[in-house]
């Protein structure tokens, strides 16, 4: 299967971010993708205090826009994430939906980013943010994908988890930082390929320095072995790459980690 992989900036005015996402979905699938990703928090600055104003609930502009697209193109769209307003609450929300587009998956960030890196970045998402409480794996006519968001990445047994319940192929749009992507994100993206024997494809924002957040960019997708199959820059654009899930399975046989597994030895 084909992914196309869209590393693009928010804008502060929702309608142009949505045209540009249309426009770079409209390439993606005349370059013949099967399935096509979007970055974290694309329709809206990277802020909370934006969350809140920016957030829409499941159903609304955002989400009809990213099913008519996957219709429209025939391609399963994995959209990214938008500020969802649910029940009073505003989550770090992904939505996914088919070839004919139809919703087939909903993942809201569990893990939030609160951190505080002396001298580099502070960054409280619980202040506006509400957590999800489950993990999603989506159907699709290849595999099974699971579904994870940015900060979600430091947290290993989530992947494992997905794993376990069939994913060969995990995405996580993404926007980690100037600092800590420089510090971690090719180690930890490779890192998780090669623990669970998936693709690993995150998909970040491009750096934008005279952003209200700057993100690493670097968008890549990397194969069961660790090797890095494609590679974005810092800036705006589209990178490809194929995924064979043969090549997971042959992976999984020659070195069997997931069947070589003692989980009565793992539990605390």
């Amino acid at each position: 299967m084909k992914f196309a992989l869209i590393q693009q900036n928010s804008e502060f005015d929702k309608e142009e971010s949505i045209a540009k996402a249309g426009k770079n979905i409209d390439e993606a699938a005349k370059a013949g993708a099967d399935i096509i990703v979007l970055p974290e928090m694309w329709n809206c600055p990277y802020a909370n205090r934006y969350f809140r104003e920016y957030s829409e609930p499941a159903g609304g502009k955002t989400f009809s826009f990213l099913s008519d697209k996957a219709a429209e193109h025939g391609a399963y769209i994995i959209g990214g994430t938008i500020p969802e307003s649910r029940e009073g609450k505003i989550y770090n929300t992904c939505f996914s939906f088919d070839r004919k587009g139809r919703h087939i998956g909903t993942y809201s960030k569990t893990h939030l980013f609160d951190v505080t890196i002396g001298g580099k970045i502070a960054f409280q998402e619980s202040k506006t943010l509400a957590s999800g409480d489950c993990t999603t794996v989506i159907d699709t006519e290849f595999c099974k994908i699971g579904i994870g968001i940015c900060y979600d990445v430091r947290f290993p047994e989530m992947f494992r988890k997905m794993a376990l319940e069939g994913a060969k192929i995990i995405v996580l749009p993404a926007a980690f930082n100037e600092n800590t992507g420089k510090a971690h994100w090719d180690i930890i993206m490779r890192t998780r390929a090669v623990d669970n024997q998936v693709y690993f494809i995150p998909v970040s924002p491009g750096k934008n320095p005279a952003g209200v957040y700057v993100a690493h960019g670097h968008t890549m997708m990397v194969d069961p072995w660790g090797q890095v199959i494609s590679e974005a820059g810092e800036g705006e654009e589209i990178i490809y790459g194929v995924a064979d899930t043969g090549y997971v399975d042959k992976v999984r046989e020659e070195l069997p980690l997931l069947k070589q597994r003692r989980p009565e030895l793992y539990s605390k």
